[in-house]
């Protein structure tokens, strides 16, 4: 491995490749039909990524939009310069309305009382505020249903305060070949937005393709696809690898901080879940735990990287800190070539020589997804940007 920079207060942290995300970025931006707009969504610090250099790294490879989970979010974009268009995709507490014109963030809106409420708070600030129609045609989690969404526009569309700058629906099954749900999800969509033209309605920006969407459903990418964790170098599912190929932007790695030569039958970590089966065994550790999102169902069943080669991580993953071992005496490839010392870089996920610890590997031992183990790392660890 290179020579690795790791920051000077605690011996673990997450590197962000800006390089890696770039080419995604851009390599998404070529999969869309011309003319159609990229958004970025940039949710949970980007996926645990860290929002504001993300952002700007994506609109430098073209991105125009950004999207958002909440307010909070969209208001730290703000405040960090972030000037370009932002999409909060929900339709938040009413209470937020004057937070959302200051800023000037588009939530969805799907309720009548929710949009008034807002054209009010921006028309007191002789302002419009700008929102997006969220739409649900099947998934069942957000948006007005489709048949009501002529009705609430008509009872929302005389308000000199509002205006309309886009309207969008989610897939539930997108990363499905020749899906029936998906059809009809489609064809709803379709339906509601010629409904809403058809009543003289305006309709902004229409978007309805997420990751594997854009990449699968290019009949469908219409004014502007909304682009997540593929962004990040992640696959939404095995159906996309064949269509586009993505780099992973995150690694998490440690230095080991302490090392040492247990006894033969030494147990190691809270409740002594594993014990040392013979002579010459080093047991090290790490100062990554299940506060940093290394979580603790991974105890006694993951790998880590050392000099390239895999050791198996030992005992309970604590709060802080998880211990790995080593055979110093075998044969077999899953050992370092020599020892290990006090210092050394230890890679939880990502690349070392040849070897690579994926997402996915560590989701299937997880019975999760990808996107819940990048987002875990992000809560703590300290962000290095290369």
């Amino acid at each position: 491995m290179d020579k690795v920079v790791s920051p000077a207060n605690r011996w673990s942290w997450v590197e962000v490749n800006l390089a890696a995300l770039r080419r995604n970025t851009t390599a998404f931006r070529r999969q869309l039909t011309r003319g159609t707009q990229l958004m970025c969504v940039v949710k949970a610090d980007a996926y645990g990524h860290g929002a504001v250099p993300c952002v700007k790294t994506m609109h430098s490879a073209g991105a125009s939009q950004f999207a958002v989970a909440t307010v909070d979010e969209g208001v730290a974009l703000r405040e960090a310069g972030i000037e370009w268009p932002i999409l909060v995709l929900s339709e938040p507490p009413v209470d937020c309305v004057r937070t959302l014109v200051r800023y000037d963030l588009m939530p969805s809106v799907y309720t009548a009382d929710f949009a008034l409420a807002l054209g009010e708070a921006a028309a007191a600030e002789n302002r419009v505020a700008r929102y997006h129609l969220a739409i649900d045609t099947g998934m069942t989690r957000i948006g007005v249903r489709r048949q009501d969404a002529v009705e609430l526009r008509r009872t929302i569309d005389f308000h000199r305060g509002l205006e309309c700058a886009g309207t969008f629906t989610h897939f539930a099954t997108a990363d499905v070949p020749d899906d029936w749900d998906f059809a009809l999800q489609l064809n709803r969509f379709r339906e509601t937005v010629a409904a809403l033209r058809g009543a003289g309605l305006e309709t902004g920006l229409v978007h309805c393709d997420n990751t594997p969407g854009t990449v699968l459903h290019p009949e469908c990418h219409f004014d502007m696809c909304r682009v997540g964790i593929g962004l990040y170098g992640l696959h939404p599912a095995e159906t996309t690898r064949v269509r586009i190929e993505l780099e992973p932007v995150m690694s998490v790695r440690g230095r080991v901080t302490r090392v040492l030569y247990p006894n033969v039958g030494d147990g190691v970590g809270y409740g002594l879940t594993w014990r040392v089966p013979k002579q010459n065994i080093q047991v090290a550790t790490v100062p990554i735990g299940y506060a940093d999102g290394l979580s603790r169902e991974l105890s006694n069943q993951m790998d880590v990287l050392v000099g390239g080669c895999r050791c198996r991580q030992v005992g309970n993953i604590c709060m802080d800190q998880f211990m790995f071992a080593v055979d110093v005496n075998s044969v077999r490839a899953y050992r370092p070539s020599r020892p290990v010392e006090y210092g050394d870089v230890v890679t939880i996920l990502g690349a070392d020589g040849d070897e690579r610890i994926t997402a996915e590997e560590m989701a299937k031992l997880r019975g999760t997804i990808n996107y819940e183990i990048v987002c875990d790392f992000g809560m703590r660890l300290e962000k290095i940007y290369t």
